[in-house]
């Protein structure tokens, strides 16, 4: 079976009861009450529909989720913590968060590279308790 070549794009919204996933391209859609789950529940629903005719792997999907929902979720991070660490003016990033401005490319990869930055200095973390 050949392997799927291409990015689905699955958009993420965040739901009363979780979150939803969909695919724009494809007929591809899911829900989790998590992320993770729903990650997973998107992986399975791509592989539903493509059934024996391509392997589908982790690697093909690319989720998107907008910026107000992002800090929704995330509530962990701070839009002013986020700007100050990128050198970006917050209330242009608040902004962008409240969805009253709409981020060029140049910012959103900015944005996006801070995020991850921000992630991979909390992966690399460990947490230590004292008694």
């Amino acid at each position: 079976m050949p392997t799927f070549k291409n990015k689905i794009k699955i958009k993420v919204e965040k739901t009363e009861t979780g979150f939803s996933a969909c695919s724009d391209e494809y007929p591809i859609f899911t829900t989790g009450k998590t992320v993770p789950e729903l990650i997973n529940n998107s992986y399975d629903a791509t592989q539903l529909f493509f059934g024996d005719k391509y392997e589908i792997t982790h690697e093909n999907l690319k989720f998107e989720i907008d910026f107000a929902q992002f800090f929704q979720y995330f509530k962990v991070l701070n839009s002013k913590f986020l700007a100050e660490k990128i050198g970006m003016n917050p209330t242009l990033l608040s902004q962008y968060v409240k969805g009253h401005k709409k981020p060029s490319k140049n910012q959103t990869e900015k944005i996006l590279t801070g995020i991850h930055q921000i992630g991979q200095e909390l992966s690399e973390m460990i947490l230590i308790c004292r008694r």
